[in-house]
């Protein structure tokens, strides 16, 4: 981030006393004026059905930033948050904000520039997008922009019906649809290790790679997002933003420029190319799961079906893997296999790049690795590893693989931004590049969509995994027919793991 750049800016965050706000969007903020990035001449202000006081908010926001020890900044940051008791439908509010906003930007000397973040039910988006065009919030002297949490409709339709209500009030280049995944540091990363590195580039392509395996896995269940996950699933909660996004900047070409239009443009290339799966073989290319009961860390868990606000008849799926096909020249060939769930093993979100063989190997044995591999540590651990094949040490010859490791969150993490933190700031510098357009969007559903009716016309295909395993059996399987299998991620150390791996033969 360029620290000389401090933006004067009101945010104003619609669900100001939710959960988002108080986990992500206030901690992110207030690093953001801690290190400087963030002039004095900003504002928040909460919005949401609460009979809240300023001074309600603040001390919400001081108790969001409890872990920080100098309480003095904190007192100076929460003296720039102010409190509005909003109905979503009553257009006299929009004229309170309206004057709040004024009066507040006076206070601060902001010059009109303006952020929507709608952090609440997404029902709502549309309604409030067009009030605050109708009332006059969005008409300040400055810019204004509207940033969107997902999800970002609920498949295809809905989603069309949505983003016209928004381009009412807003124009495309105003409206940012966030996806956190896209401000985690080594999705990113992506694009410098495939683009800054001549030994990655030449051989990203089907000559050289065999397949690409992306696994988004979470020990967690639905938690107290019951009803709304049971409307849900992992489709579209998943598959639908993070794991296609992450799909299209691994697969896209080197774009012409690093600016958002044309870095979007190469992953709109990729969207549009992804080969589409109708209803009847959905089967045959995705697998769907739900956690039954099981054991986590030494503790029983309930199955999804025993968890609150859930169905117990749900046919819900909170586990997909699938194999996606890219009809392009660089990329025919080689299967994109992805996976997601709840109530797995670990929390790792990993991409696995495995290299295709020698033509001819010479040093190929039962049990020892012919493959490279490169994989990117996306979350909790951040960095890169590169297994190639070295000799073994001693007389005997043979070959063992050679690990090596780079680790990106064990150098200077105090300073490592958090996702939201980042994209905050790209929203307030007006950078698009990492929030996803409504030509991603439309794509990505239209993809989602025959797979969504496929499994809403029938739950024969619902496989259920024990919670702690890492998804059901079909999901192996699913790679098996083509010869592959999926990279065993496990929970051991990063210490652990090379020592396991020294030990014993390497096969993949």
């Amino acid at each position: 981030m360029n620290t000389k750049i401090q933006p004067k800016t009101s945010i104003v965050i619609f669900g100001a006393t939710g959960d988002l706000a108080k986990r992500k969007l206030y901690p992110s903020i207030f690093n953001l004026y801690k290190k400087g990035q963030l002039a004095e001449n900003f504002a928040v202000v909460g919005v949401a059905r609460r009979p809240w006081s300023n001074e309600t908010l603040r001390d919400t926001v001081k108790a969001s930033l409890e872990h920080e020890p100098n309480r003095d900044v904190v007192e100076q940051f929460c003296q720039h948050f102010y409190y509005l008791s909003f109905e979503v439908t009553n257009k006299s509010t929009y004229h309170e904000l309206k004057t709040l906003l004024d009066e507040v930007e006076t206070i601060h000397k902001i010059p009109g520039n303006r952020i929507f973040y709608m952090s609440m039910a997404p029902e709502f988006f549309g309604t409030i997008a067009k009030n605050l065009k109708a009332e006059g919030v969005t008409d300040s002297g400055g810019w204004t922009r509207l940033v969107i949490e997902k999800p970002f409709g609920h498949d295809l339709e809905s989603a069309r019906a949505l983003n016209q209500e928004i381009r009412q009030a807003f124009s495309e280049e105003e409206i940012y649809r966030i996806d956190h995944y896209l401000g985690k540091e080594m999705v990113q990363n992506i694009e410098v290790i495939r683009f800054a590195n001549a030994i990655f580039e030449p051989l990203w392509n089907n000559k050289y790679i065999s397949n690409i395996q992306i696994t988004s896995s979470e020990t967690l269940g639905v938690e107290e997002r019951g009803g709304y996950y049971d409307t849900s699933g992992a489709l579209r909660d998943m598959v639908q933003n993070h794991m296609l996004q992450m799909v299209s900047l691994l697969a896209m070409d080197p774009p012409i420029r690093l600016t958002p239009d044309e870095i979007r443009s190469e992953k709109i290339k990729v969207l549009r190319a992804i080969r589409p799966i109708t209803e009847q073989d959905t089967s045959r290319y995705f697998v769907r799961g739900q956690y039954g009961p099981g054991v986590l860390n030494e503790s029983e868990v309930p199955g999804y079906r025993s968890e609150n606000n859930v169905n117990p008849h749900s046919k819900t799926e909170t586990f997909v893997a699938g194999k996606i096909l890219i009809d392009s020249h660089r990329w025919a060939g080689v299967p994109f296999y992805i996976r997601t769930g709840k109530r797995m093993l670990l929390k790792s979100t990993e991409i696995v790049i495995e290299f295709k063989g020698m033509p001819m190997n010479l040093y190929y044995s039962e049990n020892q690795t012919q493959s490279n591999l490169l994989i990117i540590h996306v979350q909790p651990d951040e960095g890169l590893t590169l297994f190639l094949n070295g000799k073994k040490v001693g007389p005997a010859g043979g070959t063992t693989p050679v690990q090596l490791d780079y680790c990106n969150n064990c150098v200077d993490t105090t300073n490592t931004p958090e996702a939201y933190e980042r994209l905050i700031y790209d929203c307030m510098l007006g950078d698009a590049t990492n929030f996803t357009h409504w030509d991603e969007v439309e794509l990505s559903w239209s993809f989602i969509d025959s797979i969504s009716k496929a499994w809403e016309k029938s739950d024969k295909d619902l496989h259920f995994y024990e919670s702690g395993s890492m998804g059901p059996d079909a999901s192996m399987e699913l790679l098996e027919k083509d010869g592959h299998q999926w990279w065993p991620i496990t929970s051991e150390s990063k210490e652990e793991e090379k020592r396991s791996r020294s030990n014993e033969s390497f096969r993949y």
